[in-house]
């Protein structure tokens, strides 16, 4: 479980490494958050400002030789033996200093010359933050991917569109596709965003004054772990930073519950328009043998939930004591792994939804025709208004013969009562009348539609 300090007030740093649940994890993001992966980026901090001071003359030259020398030599890092340290000191970075300089020798003094913790913990943060953003953004690039090409395969495949969860007029299942692929894209654009903000260095000292370190060795860390600098960072890296990435990943997981909620209701039983894949040998209930059940996309639903919690800590964890204190430390301990590890996954297992999803658009044309032709009322209502009834009119008389189909379930139809109706009638003969129920209609734009969302 990520963080946490025990009743001693000792905290066990192998611990912290471990994942909180392994069964919604990823071995690429897990591995940025284990306790051995944060230790070599602490390393490299503190080993590039040593370079940089010393190319400055305010250390020896030989002792970052020294440092780097043992290095090259692939140490494993003994976590065990920093986790004993931490013990006794209370104090990670100090545990980690001290393992160090048990390896390198006297030469190790100069690491850290003019440093404060926060220098290391939060720029390590940040490097963490940003390469877990790139592998997001990569897992945002696949899904866009099978999205647009599934779009694309059901560009004109009729389905029903609803609105307050009722039939309302008829779309494609290529379109809520495609609305989804423009959503996920802004979420990549935010992501990028995000990612730019969050990755910025600081090397400042004790309340970021620079008192006892040059601004020139942030700089030349920030370029070798591929940050920016940070412009103001008191003694630590501004939370609104943090607060944004969060939040950012709290709208993807949103975007994420989006398509999966769309996926569990078109499984329902009486809807079946799509359907999770369902494997050979898979079972849907302990109980009931013809079960099969959305439950990859009520995982996600679930997943979102967890992504979205993490953003509100996040916030509340900007307003910190003056120049700095440590009430965001234990928090970002838990959503630092937990919210990218959790939306990592997520974005995986949604685009394994979305590459086997099975598509029935025979059930889409049944459901199409399931209220006798209710979905064509506009259309009907504004070829009255021209040919010169009023549109309260209009209303009226296409209204009172869809509450008889409503109420018939379907069994009538709206275009039959239309054409026996002499008010109707009297406006519009029975070909312009049947004319208003031609499919094809609502579809002589998706092509528009589509080059707004993935180009010509």
């Amino acid at each position: 479980m990520p963080g946490g300090y025990f009743a001693t007030g000792t905290r066990n740093i192998k611990q912290e490494s471990q994942i909180m649940i392994p069964r919604y994890s990823r071995p690429q993001m897990a591995s940025l958050w284990e306790a051995e992966s944060r230790f070599r980026i602490w390393f490299e901090i503190e080993a590039h400002a040593l370079d940089a001071m010393a190319d400055l003359g305010t250390v020896p030259k030989e002792a970052a030789k020294a440092v780097w020398d043992w290095w090259a030599t692939g140490p494993a890092i003994d976590v065990d033996r920093i986790d004993a340290i931490e013990a006794v000191t209370k104090h990670d970075v100090i545990a980690f200093l001290t393992w160090v300089a048990e390896q390198v020798g006297p030469e190790a003094r100069f690491l850290h010359q003019g440093m404060t913790s926060s220098d290391v913990l939060d720029t390590c943060l940040a490097v963490q933050l940003a390469r877990a953003a790139d592998l997001l953004i990569d897992d945002i690039d696949q899904l866009l991917e099978v999205l647009k090409r599934r779009a694309y395969e059901h560009k004109l495949t009729p389905t029903i569109g609803r609105s307050h969860g009722i039939h309302a007029e008829p779309v494609t299942f290529g379109l809520k596709l495609a609305e989804a692929y423009a959503e996920f894209a802004r979420g990549r654009a935010r992501l990028v965003a995000a990612r730019a903000d969050i990755a910025t260095c600081a090397i400042s000292g004790a309340v970021g004054t620079f008192a006892n370190i040059d601004p020139k060795v942030e700089a030349y860390v920030a370029a070798k772990m591929g940050l920016s600098i940070e412009p103001v960072s008191t003694q630590v890296i501004p939370r609104d930073r943090h607060a944004m990435f969060f939040a950012t990943l709290g709208v993807v997981a949103s975007s994420i519950e989006r398509l999966a909620t769309e996926v569990r209701h078109l499984q329902r039983t009486e809807v079946l328009e799509a359907e999770e894949y369902f494997s050979p040998g898979q079972k849907g209930s302990s109980a009931m043998p013809h079960k099969r059940n959305p439950v990859l996309t009520e995982n996600l639903t679930g997943l979102a939930r967890m992504v979205r919690a993490y953003a509100l800590p996040a916030m509340e964890n900007v307003a910190l004591w003056h120049e700095r204190d440590i009430s965001h430390s234990s928090v970002e301990r838990y959503i630092g792994p937990d919210a990218t590890i959790t939306l990592d996954f997520a974005l995986a297992r949604l685009t394994g939804v979305v590459d086997k999803l099975l598509i029935y658009p025979e059930r889409m044309q049944k459901n199409l025709d399931r209220m006798g032709g209710l979905v064509h009322s506009q259309r009907v209502l504004l070829a009255l208004t021209q040919a010169g009834a009023s549109r309260e009119d209009s209303y009226r008389l296409v209204q009172r013969n869809a509450m008889k189909v409503w109420e018939s379930d379907g069994q009538l139809s709206l275009m039959e009562l239309l054409k026996a109706d002499p008010e109707v009638t009297a406006l519009l003969p029975d070909s312009e009348i049947e004319e208003r129920f031609d499919l094809g209609y609502h579809f002589k734009q998706i092509d528009t539609i589509f080059e707004r969302v993935f180009g010509k």
